[in-house]
C-alpha cells in the first residue's frame, strides 16, 4: 500500500503551547503539528503533508529548503510537531480546483491523497555501494514490501481492535531484507528490488554466511524469510555491533499468501537457529496515539545507551485490516527521530 503522504485533513483540534505566543498545536488524524497562532480553526480542511514527504524545490515549499525539502519531525519550546500543515487557500490548492468541478462538489473532499497530483515522494535513505548490489529486477511480486504504516495515520484502527491483544517487537534501524524460495529458485532483495547474486553484496553474503538457502528448504515448500540487516556499514551501526547481523520479523508462506503468527513464528525462527527483532511482550490494546508514542520511547535492548527507534504492533493471530492489509503498525519514537534529524 503506498503511503499516502499529502491529503487533504481537518483540523480536530488546537492547544495552545506553554510558553508560545506566536504558534499552537494543531491535531490532525493522529499526528501533533505546530502552526502559527490563529492561523487555522477547529474543522478547518487544510493540506497535510506527512513526515518523510519530501516536496519539489519551489517557491510554494521555501519554507523547508533549510531542510532540503524534507518533512522533518522537530520541537518548538516543549512541543513534537510532526508534519506541515497549509491552507487551502494557498496557491497550492488553486491546482486542485478543476479535479473539484469535475467531482461535482466545488470542495476539496477530505481525506483526498494529493501525494502525486503535488510531486510530493517519500524520503529514502542512501544506500552504500555494498549494500545496493546489482539490481536483478524489481520486488518479487508474489511477496510484500516491509515497511507498517504510522499509527497516527490511522487512529481509528486503535478503537476498531480495542481489547486486542498485540505482540510488540522493537523496530530496528537498519536496512530491510528478503530472502524466499519459490518453486526451487532462491532469490535475495533489499527494501525494493531483487538483487543478482554478488558475493561482494552485503544482504547476498549473509544469506550464504546462514545458509537461509538451506534453512529455507527444511521448511519445504515456498517460503521467505524477512528481517533488518544492522552492523558495520549499515546506518552508521548505531549498535555499535562488530558485525554484520539478520534479525529476523517475519516468515513468509508464499502458497497461502499468509506470514505466520506471532508465536509460531518465534518457535520456527528458534528452530531455525535465526534470532528475531527485540521481543518487548504483549499487551491488550487500549490505548491513545499519544499513550503508545510514551510507550515507544525507551532505550534500545541491542545497545541500551540508544534510545529505540520505536516499536511494532501485531496481533497474537494474523488479521486483515481494511485499511492497513494486514494488521500492523509502528509507533516511532519521537525522541529518536529528534537525536537522528528525522
Amino acid at each position: 500500500m503506498d503511503r499516502k503522504l499529502a491529503s487533504i485533513q481537518k483540523i480536530l483540534n488546537i492547544k495552545p503551547i506553554e510558553g508560545a505566543d506566536r504558534i499552537e498545536c494543531a491535531d490532525i488524524l493522529g499526528w501533533h503539528c505546530v502552526v502559527g497562532r490563529g492561523e487555522f480553526k477547529v474543522g478547518d480542511l487544510i493540506i497535510y503533508l506527512e513526515v518523510d514527504s519530501v516536496t519539489p524545490q519551489t517557491e510554494t515549499f521555501k519554507l523547508l529548503a533549510s531542510s532540503n525539502y524534507r518533512v522533518k519531525t522537530r520541537r518548538f519550546k516543549k512541543q513534537i510537531s510532526q508534519g506541515l500543515c497549509l491552507p487551502l487557500h494557498s496557491t497550492l490548492a488553486e491546482k486542485y480546483l478543476p479535479l473539484c468541478e469535475q467531482l461535482g462538489t466545488g470542495l476539496l473532499p477530505e481525506g483526498l491523497d494529493l501525494t502525486e497530483a503535488l510531486g510530493i515522494t517519500k524520503y529514502e535513505i542512501y544506500i552504500p555501494a555494498q549494500l545496493a548490489g546489482t539490481v536483478k529486477g524489481n520486488f518479487p511480486e508474489f511477496l510484500h514490501k516491509t515497511d507498517e504504516e504510522r499509527i497516527q495515520g490511522y487512529p481509528e484502527v486503535l478503537e476498531r481492535y480495542k481489547g486486542f491483544v498485540f505482540s510488540m517487537s522493537e523496530k530496528l534501524d537498519g536496512t530491510s531484507f528478503t530472502c524466499y524460495l519459490n518453486n526451487g529458485e532462491f532469490g535475495v532483495c533489499s527494501r525494493n528490488l531483487e538483487l543478482k547474486e554478488d558475493d561482494s553484496n552485503t544482504y547476498w553474503k549473509v544469506a550464504k554466511e546462514l545458509d537461509l538457502k538451506g534453512l529455507l528448504e527444511k521448511l519445504g515448500g515456498n517460503w521467505a524469510l524477512q528481517g533488518e540487516l544492522i552492523g558495520q556499514g549499515i546506518q552508521k551501526n548505531k549498535y555499535l555491533l562488530p558485525n554484520v547481523q539478520l534479525k529476523l520479523f517475519n516468515i513468509f508462506n508464499i502458497a497461502t499468501g499468509k506470514y505466520l503468527d506471532q508465536d509460531t513464528f518465534a518457535r520456527v525462527a528458534a528452530n531455525l537457529g535465526l534470532d528475531t527483532v527485540p521481543m518487548l511482550g504483549e499487551i491488550p490494546l487500549n490505548h491513545t496515539v499519544d499513550q503508545l508514542v510514551e510507550l515507544a520511547k525507551g532505550p534500545s535492548k541491542l545497545n541500551p545507551k540508544i534510545p529505540r527507534e520505536g516499536i511494532v504492533f501485531r496481533p497474537e493471530h494474523e488479521t486483515y485490516n481494511e485499511d492497513l492489509g494486514r494488521l500492523s503498525f509502528k509507533v516511532l519514537n519521537p525522541i529518536y527521530l529528534l537525536e537522528q534529524e528525522e
